[in-house]
């Protein structure tokens, strides 16, 4: 009898054991992949549309051709996503709809690469934190959401960081498509324009899954090949095709880092998935609250941006309240929260803007 309780005290031990460095790997699988992906993204994203190429320091200026490419590649892997899962192509919800997301997706997405003409990718991923507050005043007109007063004052907070952080730029930092500092106000309005259209995808995507019986990559296929017809067809109208064309056939390092944009960004979304699946949206929320942390850090070394004194309090405002407010949290509640915000809802809106 001794030896029998022996065996069964020890046994659940050694399964809890087990368990935990299982856990542990897959922590650091997912943590691996998203840092890796979308720190690369960040750092090829300003490249391509601030770093001049060739010998004649030819700028990239065809923000919708990133699009396109970004849209063509996602939208294939979703599409052999649903053939490899034996799931129906045919849409879920009116095509109308679909093409709704791609508009305010392709509005949101050219923003964000037209922005870094002017503003640098620290002010610009900083400034993402400040969705919070589009996505919630989206979310009361479509969805009609109710958020606790703590949500609100955290997004103030949060804004009020972002703030200091866009107004006080090192003098240094100069844009290379701007006569003066690189807070100009087409700058600051790219960026306002990202983030209004930004709720509202992430919100109106949310309603899609709410509303309609639809499975992740059904929503991703359909927006994204959507997406891809507009902006080619943007392309073509503006008579941008052809150059964009022209000039990654001319700079073969530009085409290579367009591929590279493209694979990492559809990449991450594996990771994205997995992580929120395996770990939930809290634990997504922290790790990519480090992602923005890191990238910040690694464009100011690597593309040898100055922060000034102001910067760095608005940063520390900006980071500090996201972390407290995840590491406050109590417990996982199904409820209309700012980390909904805080991630696009925690769905769609990251499987199409990293």
């Amino acid at each position: 009898m001794a030896e029998t309780t022996s065996a069964s005290v020890s046994s659940p031990t050694a399964g809890d054991s087990n368990w935990r460095e299982n856990k542990l790997w897959k922590g650091t699988f997912a943590v691996a992949g998203i840092m890796l992906t979308l720190v690369t993204y960040g750092v090829l994203q300003e490249k391509i549309m601030r770093v001049p190429y060739g010998v004649n320091k030819d700028y990239f200026k065809y923000s919708l051709f990133l699009v396109f490419c970004n849209r063509i590649t996602t939208s294939a892997v979703s599409a052999g996503a649903l053939l490899a899962s034996k799931k129906a192509l045919d849409p879920v919800a009116p095509i109308y709809k679909y093409c709704l997301v791609s508009v305010s997706n392709i509005l949101t997405t050219s923003c964000q690469y037209e922005a870094l003409k002017y503003v640098s990718f620290p002010v610009q991923t900083l400034a993402k934190c400040a969705k919070m507050i589009p996505v919630m005043v989206w979310g009361t007109a479509i969805m009609q959401n109710r958020y606790r007063e703590t949500d609100y004052l955290l997004a103030l907070v949060v804004t009020l960081g972002c703030s200091v952080f866009i107004l006080y730029p090192a003098g240094t930092d100069i844009s290379p498509y701007g006569r003066g500092r690189e807070n100009t106000v087409w700058g600051v309005l790219l960026m306002l324009g990202y983030l209004g259209c930004d709720g509202f995808t992430s919100t109106f995507q949310d309603k899609m899954f709410k509303g309609y019986n639809m499975e992740i990559h059904n929503q991703i296929f359909y927006t994204t090949l959507s997406s891809c017809i507009l902006s080619l067809t943007g392309l073509i109208i503006q008579g941008h095709l052809l150059p964009a064309v022209e000039f990654v056939y001319i700079h073969k390092d530009c085409f290579f880092d367009i591929a590279l944009l493209s694979t990492v960004a559809t990449a991450s979304q594996f990771f994205i998935s997995y992580t929120i699946r395996t770990f939930g949206a809290l634990t997504f929320a922290t790790i990519m609250t480090t992602r923005q942390l890191v990238s910040i850090l690694l464009s100011c070394v690597w593309f040898a941006h100055p922060l000034s004194w102001q910067q760095w309090i608005g940063a520390v405002i900006v980071f500090g309240a996201i972390y407290a407010k995840s590491f406050l949290r109590k417990a996982p509640e199904k409820t209309t929260s700012v980390e909904h915000v805080q991630n696009g809802n925690g769905n769609s809106n990251n499987l199409e803007n990293p």
